[in-house]
């Protein structure tokens, strides 16, 4: 899912550096409105966690393999700005001293792995929130759902990115089937590991994960109560 840099020409990449460089700072803005030193610790262990997992390839099919993104489960971990956060900068170290996509892409892949997941599939979760049973099962279900959605809306994107300037390399059709045939597959992956991993913290610390807020609520009230 790391853009290299002759993939997408100059103007595009630039032009979703500054949307990349604008959710950052909105970020950075959110997350200090919101106490950042209070979850300092739980955004970098999320960042560790996926920086690590991001390292971890796993066969797809006809040779090709894929990683996890991640956004999708900072997200749901952290809320959406943070959880953006922690993943933009994931990539940016990735980048940086890595070689993981280009510096011209790391834009591009800012909004494809950390901003759309952590926007647009976080929705979604919201939306499978809604319509579940407000129970941990049902939180697990959307983490699942929402995950695999979060691959394959960052394949689309960059087939839009593609769309719009693309060095011309395989059609526009040909990249976007191929891009979400291979990305569905990569979807199941996430899918599993993001859940694995929000069950294991809802088993342990449920008051950790900010997409399930509203479940510690009725549970602190009933302890109130009972003293």
């Amino acid at each position: 899912m790391h853009i290299p840099g002759h993939v997408i020409d100059a103007p595009t990449s630039f032009a979703a550096g500054g949307v990349a460089a604008g959710f950052v700072a909105v970020a950075v803005h959110k997350a200090r409105q919101d106490d950042l030193g209070s979850r300092a610790a739980m955004t970098a262990l999320v960042g560790a966690f996926v920086f690590a997992s991001q390292m971890l390839n796993f066969p797809v099919a006809g040779g090709t393999s894929g990683h996890m993104l991640g956004g999708l489960l900072a997200a749901v971990l952290l809320g959406p700005w943070l959880g953006s956060l922690a993943v933009s900068s994931v990539l940016v170290v990735q980048c940086v001293l890595y070689g993981d996509g280009a510096v011209t892409a790391l834009g591009l892949n800012i909004v494809n792995m950390a901003v759309v997941p952590a926007f647009a599939a976080y929705g979604l979760f919201l939306l499978a929130r809604r319509a579940l049973p407000a129970d941990r099962r049902s939180v697990l279900l959307a983490t699942a759902m929402a995950s695999f959605a979060s691959v394959v809306l960052a394949a689309l994107a960059f087939t839009v990115e593609y769309a719009v300037g693309g060095n011309g390399a395989a059609s526009i059709t040909t990249a976007a089937v191929a891009m979400v045939r291979v990305h569905v597959l990569i979807g199941l992956g996430e899918a599993a590991i993001a859940t694995l991993t929000v069950a294991a913290v809802l088993a342990t610390r449920p008051d950790l994960v900010f997409g399930a807020r509203d479940l510690d609520r009725p549970l602190r009230g009933a302890a109130l109560g009972a003293r």
